[in-house]
């Protein structure tokens, strides 16, 4: 009797362990549908491979390297200078020839505000008298020297002018780079729902040409049992291949549209073709920003986008022009002191010259030239800022009335497709009844593909109309943002 009841229940058991172990094996099965790709997703991909990206990013390199270069000319040069003299002294022919000089050894440096300095020391070669700044056996001397401009040259400089238009260039490069970041997201968002209105007009004559293969059968149906003239299975077989024909056309421009977008899409420094089965579904409409935003986005924009703040460097760098061509008028007063360093001077000793030097050019063409010449760059520079300025409020006004048309004609094309598929409806009733016939069903068809086509095309404007926005109100200038992890949710 144990031995019949634990049979029994085995045998209750056994079906419950077949039907969990099929059901975990088609859990294991099914796979999770792909993640649909997002334009967040493509200009975090853009941030990280795009070439043109990277191309511009060079430029922070190509800043660092001015900037070195302009330091270079303040760099502190090591010298080693000897001089030799052989005479005959006529004070005291009898010493006979003799030979005397010296050996320097100096740093001399360049300082940006136009001064320049030197110091080291000399030991004297022979019998050289050292009147100054002697030490040790009284053999060598103390070496120090220095230029210092009054004038022309002090505080602004060549030198130092060049310095001043290198620190721009970093601040250059990022605007280069914020402006190639700006159009690449623009294009790559505009081409990313060209792509995806595409994948979905493609859905639609796809759906539209098997529905023509359905009701062809249907009728070719009808007509052998003599319910319908045999001339409208030639109507709905002439609708099949029509319907493939344009099928055929949209899969062409899918495919297009594909090696496009791929353009934005480098992987190992190759374009790669987007994933089709992650076409996504156009999102829900957002909500527009208020007057109040639209304001702060406008005056934000006007300060944000690389356009104007080009045109603010270009503006700085021509003052640097402007006052090193305002102090070229001035007249050049140097003060000079340095050590002896001509050949005649071993005879009477190795000491010091001081010197004063003015020049005053007396037309000053040159540098009244170079004046007018940056004072009209000055003026230029200002009307153009005022343009870009004023582009960029067109920019976003144009952005907003894109959006608000977008909106409208999604709205008005879905009021037209919900009363074209009524009729459509309708027109097939009637044909099942035999009250219309296939010319005029497939009339009805076509209307609607018509305007599911039309409401493709209006969502894809609007959407393409917000990435205008963002890119007017210069929302894509900022820094890169961080990838984007994709993720279930």
């Amino acid at each position: 009797m144990k031995i019949l009841t634990s049979i029994c229940g085995w045998l209750l058991i056994l079906p419950v362990i077949t039907c969990a172990g099929q059901a975990g094996e088609t859990s294991s099965a099914t796979s999770l549908p792909p993640i649909p790709f997002g334009l967040d997703e493509l200009h975090a991909r853009i941030d990280r491979t795009h070439p043109l990206l990277k191309g511009a990013g060079a430029e922070q390199t190509i800043a660092r390297g001015k900037m070195l270069r302009a330091l270079g000319a303040f760099d502190p040069t090591l010298v080693n200078d000897t001089e030799l003299e052989r005479f005959i002294s006529s004070s005291d022919p009898s010493k006979g020839t003799q030979t005397v000089g010296y050996n320097d050894t100096l740093v001399e440096a360049l300082h940006p505000w136009g001064f320049r300095g030197s110091a080291g020391f000399r030991q004297a070669i022979g019998d050289a008298r050292i009147p100054d700044l002697s030490f040790g056996d009284g053999t060598r001397q103390v070496v120090l020297g220095g230029f210092l401009p009054l004038l022309r040259g002090l505080m602004i400089n060549p030198e130092r002018a060049e310095l001043q238009r290198s620190e721009l260039a970093a601040p250059r490069a990022e605007i280069k780079i914020a402006q190639t970041r700006q159009d690449l997201f623009l294009a790559a968002a505009h081409q990313f729902w060209e792509w995806v209105a595409a994948a979905k007009l493609l859905d639609v004559q796809k759906h539209a040409a098997t529905v023509a293969e359905d009701r062809y059968r249907q009728v070719e149906d009808r007509a052998k049992a003599g319910a319908i003239a045999p001339i409208d299975v030639a109507e709905a077989g002439q609708e099949v291949h029509r319907r493939r024909e344009v099928a055929i056309a949209a899969r062409r421009v899918l495919e297009q549209e594909q090696f496009k977008l791929s353009m934005f899409l480098w992987e190992h420094g190759s374009p790669t073709i987007p994933p089709i089965d992650r076409v996504p579904d156009f999102p829900a409409e957002k909500r527009l920003p208020t007057a109040e935003d639209i304001m702060a986005h406008k005056l934000d924009a006007m300060k944000e986008r690389p356009e104007v703040k080009a045109l603010e460097v270009e503006a700085k760098i021509n003052d640097i022009d402007l006052a090193l061509a305002k102090n070229n008028l001035l007249p050049s007063l140097d003060l000079e002191a340095a050590p002896a360093r001509a050949p005649e001077k071993f005879v009477l000793g190795l000491g010091y010259r001081f010197g004063v030097e003015l020049k005053f050019p007396l037309l000053q063409r040159r540098s009244r030239g170079e004046v007018l010449q940056a004072q009209g760059h000055a003026e230029r520079l200002v009307m153009a800022q005022q343009y870009r300025e004023n582009q960029v409020l067109v920019d976003i006004d144009n952005a907003l009335s894109a959006i608000e048309r977008a909106r409208e004609r999604i709205e008005e094309a879905s009021q037209a497709l919900r009363l074209v598929e009524i009729v459509e409806e309708g027109e097939r009733y009637r044909f099942s009844l035999g009250a219309s016939n296939v010319l005029f069903v497939n009339l009805r068809e076509r209307n609607t593909i018509d305007s599911k086509v039309q409401v493709v095309r209006a969502k894809a404007e609007y959407y393409k109309a917000l990435a205008l926005y963002q890119w007017a109100i210069g929302a894509w200038a900022k820094v890169p943002s961080d990838a984007v992890r994709v993720s279930y949710r």
